[in-house]
């Protein structure tokens, strides 16, 4: 392989990875936040581990999440510095609110959600976790607005060798981030939908405790899973106008972006068949043991079609970094040699494979372990004993 070829598989497979843990990220965020303020208004305990056991889960896939978004950075200014010269005006400034927002909004907020259970105030506290999905689900709106800037270069102008920033309004509403941006957040929403059903599925096959809360974990992941599923259906297939009104050509003699569409809208379809066939059986699929395996089995589906959709939207752009303006082979760093890319192929995606792994592990064990031992935040001050 060039150093071209080496740079974008490296580029892809790097991405890919990080796509993992934002799509869960978004999924869960909004779940929390909602089991959280049943908590605040009830006051169970029931709800307060429910709350605390799936945070657990949100947080450990968003402390390595953040990682491997760091990681992604690092190939802007090392393998692509041709676009970070051409465009860095117009492509720097939401990339520079993603940061702001992402690393230090988002994270200050968790950690007052972490560190303030049974310590702020109950209704400040509950605000933090809202806090939290708000700004996750900005951070995936800068994002968004970034990509698209690169799949319809919409709000610059040509300045010479470079591009400007000309109409910031017209960069927020561009057409290709109509669609695409509740495109992803629904594909979150059915990920973490089907994550939550898979591991409350789990216990309930295997009879655990807590059957009580992972009956209410599974029937709300149903309902996320299909309000999701059905979202990013009808969302994906909006996309198709806005996209092939500024490309044409998209799929069009490009086979691995026809592939990786193909597979994902079959995959869209069997998660939306099976999230209806699960909605219909709600209030009965807690009780049906012969279920749980099957809805197991479903888990990973959903992060397949959310890679080979990003796989889709990326390839079929090629051989265009901006559309229409900068080539991908003219983004490329000079000088870049063969030797370089492969170390830092091997290096980044080492890094990033290794993250994936431990969050997944991770995750696995917080899932089997249970919500008896839940290490998140303050615990609940011991009830005095009363001497007489």
């Amino acid at each position: 392989m060039d150093v071209l070829d080496l740079a974008r598989l490296q580029f892809a497979v790097t991405g890919s990875l990080h796509f993992l843990f934002v799509v869960l990220t978004l999924g869960l965020a909004p779940l929390v936040a909602i089991m959280h303020t049943r908590y605040a208004r009830t006051g169970n305990a029931l709800d307060e581990r429910m709350t605390r056991f799936w945070g657990q889960i949100y947080v450990t896939n968003y402390a390595l999440g953040i990682v491997t978004g760091i990681v992604m950075e690092f190939q802007f200014g090392l393998s692509w510095s041709g676009l970070s010269h051409y465009a860095g005006d117009v492509f720097g400034a939401p990339l520079a609110l993603e940061t702001l927002i992402a690393f230090f909004l988002e994270s200050t907020f968790l950690g007052l959600w972490i560190f303030g259970w049974h310590r702020l105030p109950k209704w400040l506290h509950l605000a933090t976790i809202w806090l939290v999905t708000i700004t996750a689900y900005a951070s995936a709106f800068w994002i968004m607005v970034a990509n698209s800037f690169l799949q319809h270069p919409a709000g610059s102008v040509r300045d010479g060798d470079v591009l400007r920033l000309d109409d910031f309004s017209a960069l927020l509403t561009n057409p290709s981030l109509s669609m695409a941006l509740p495109h992803v957040l629904s594909a979150g929403l059915t990920v973490g939908g089907f994550v939550v059903m898979g591991a409350s599925a789990y216990h309930l096959f295997r009879k655990t405790p807590d059957q009580e809360l992972f009956s209410r974990s599974l029937r709300m992941g149903i309902w996320t899973a299909f309000v999701g599923s059905m979202l990013v259906v009808g969302f994906g297939f909006a996309q198709f106008g806005p996209v092939t009104s500024v490309q044409p050509d998209k799929f069009v003699d490009k086979p691995v972006a026809a592939m990786a569409l193909s597979l994902m809208i079959l995959l869209g379809h069997l998660l939306q068949l099976a999230a209806l066939a699960l909605v219909v059986v709600v209030k009965w699929a807690p009780r049906w043991r012969g279920l749980h395996p099957l809805i197991v089995l479903l888990t990973p589906l959903p992060f397949l079609a959310a890679v080979l959709g990003w796989i889709a939207r990326e390839e079929g752009r090629q051989p265009w970094m901006i559309w229409d303006r900068l080539k991908v082979a003219d983004a490329l760093t000079p000088g870049l040699t063969s030797g370089e890319i492969t170390f830092s192929f091997i290096g980044f995606v080492g890094v990033l494979s290794l993250l994936a792994v431990a969050d997944y592990v991770l995750i696995v064990r917080i899932i089997r372990r249970g919500p008896h031992e839940i290490a998140l935040g303050e615990r609940p001050a011991p009830e005095p004993v009363l001497t007489y």
